[in-house]
């Protein structure tokens, strides 16, 4: 979407304020022995707390609150019995809807005991995004983003996962225009001032391929590499970009 107005500005900080509660939240919940389902259900209290829903439950029938995946698993993760053991990599992928507005939001843990390429393949992703947020303006090419995350994660000897990436959101969790995580010339595109949309960095320690888990939600590596996901919801002004989900 695009801002239209201050009223907009304020209700889509009010449910970036609660991804952010709630991926503090189910990180001070997870620890080795609890199940991704009973971190479902911390981010369910939190959620209901403010009055919030989960925006991949209304918009496309997710069976859970929140997307939890872990290892090569890379995105879209069910919740349920599997339970996180030390050493693991877990995804935790919040999208709330509140009052018809929507905020994504994305971080990667490093359970304890996790190699040290996990922990390196998790910074790296974090980095990422972090050099993509720097370069937003208004008229800079919406390619330019995903050149931005690319050039990070090759520079650290990763990859990209091609068929994911950021997105316009707003009023709904998927929105023009899209944002891939590397260069592509079919999308110009410049960035204009108010401009709601998400950076994520899903990046991978092998190939750039996924593949779909029979669950029929969960995206995984395609060569069963380990997958970082970071992401953060923005506004494009005229200066730095409004982050509200930092």
């Amino acid at each position: 979407m695009s801002i239209d107005s201050p009223a907009d500005v304020a209700a889509l900080e009010r449910v970036g304020d609660v991804a952010r509660e709630t991926l503090r939240a189910l990180r001070s919940a997870l620890r080795a022995g609890v199940s991704t389902l009973e971190l479902d259900r911390v981010a369910r209290r939190v959620f209901a707390r403010h009055g919030a829903r989960s925006a991949p439950a209304l918009e496309y029938g997710f069976p859970g609150t929140v997307l939890i995946s872990v290892n090569d698993e890379a995105v879209h993760g069910v919740p349920g019995e599997r339970v996180i053991r030390a050493g693991d990599l877990v995804k935790l992928d919040v999208t709330p809807e509140l009052d018809g507005y929507v905020a994504d939001a994305a971080v990667t843990v490093a359970m304890p005991g996790a190699p040290a390429e996990a922990r390196r393949l998790a910074r790296c992703a974090e980095q990422a995004l972090e050099r993509a947020i720097a370069v937003v303006a208004p008229g800079l090419p919406v390619n330019a983003v995903g050149a931005a995350v690319e050039r990070e994660v090759r520079r650290q000897g990763f990859a990209v996962l091609h068929e994911l990436g950021g997105h316009g959101v707003g009023r709904s969790i998927h929105e023009e225009p899209t944002v891939l995580n590397y260069f592509d010339r079919r999308f110009p595109q410049p960035l204009t001032a108010g401009l709601v949309f998400t950076i994520e960095p899903i990046i991978s320690a092998g190939d750039s391929r996924v593949v779909a888990a029979p669950d029929g939600w969960t995206l995984r590596t395609a060569d069963g590499s380990l997958a970082a996901h970071f992401e953060h919801t923005l506004i494009v002004t005229p200066g730095r970009p409004r982050v509200i989900t930092a």
